[in-house]
């Protein structure tokens, strides 16, 4: 029973991530003025901050936390290519890096020619994955 179970677990978060990339394209992702905010340093622990330093950025955390179906408890965009959002406790660790690519994917549709980071956070708000996509090559490669 419990293989089934699993089973239908991976099947929903995949059909969930799958939606999300999909629906991704509709935030709009025309330029906007830039809202002053402190710039993040990559070792930076997360803190919670408003989920977009431009319009468009903010629209597009919005989007993420509204559509992940309880799989994202927080998210920001900042400067239109670094995206950080917080996990759900229900997010298992296999999982973190598949929703990681379903991700990258959206934010590269809306922000696209550009390289692009991911910064995955635990619950407790600890970096626990850094997706970097890279434009050129488009390819993923992921830390942590």
């Amino acid at each position: 029973m419990i293989p089934k179970f699993r089973k239908i677990r991976h099947l929903f978060i995949t059909t969930i991530l799958i939606l999300v990339v999909t629906a991704t394209t509709a935030c709009s992702s025309s330029p906007t003025a830039t809202i002053p905010s402190p710039i993040l340093d990559k070792t930076e622990a997360y803190t919670q901050l408003e989920t977009g330093n431009s319009l468009a950025g903010q629209k597009f955390g919005d989007w993420v936390i509204s559509t992940s179906q309880g799989l994202i408890k927080d998210a920001y965009v900042r400067d239109n290519n670094k995206l950080g959002v917080v996990i759900a406790e229900r997010v298992k660790p296999t999982e973190v890096k598949t929703l990681a690519k379903a991700l990258t994917m959206g934010f590269h549709q809306n922000f696209p020619n550009q390289d692009l980071t991911i910064l995955m956070y635990a619950p407790d708000k600890e970096r626990i994955l850094t997706a970097k996509y890279d434009v050129q090559s488009n390819n993923i490669e992921y830390q942590g």
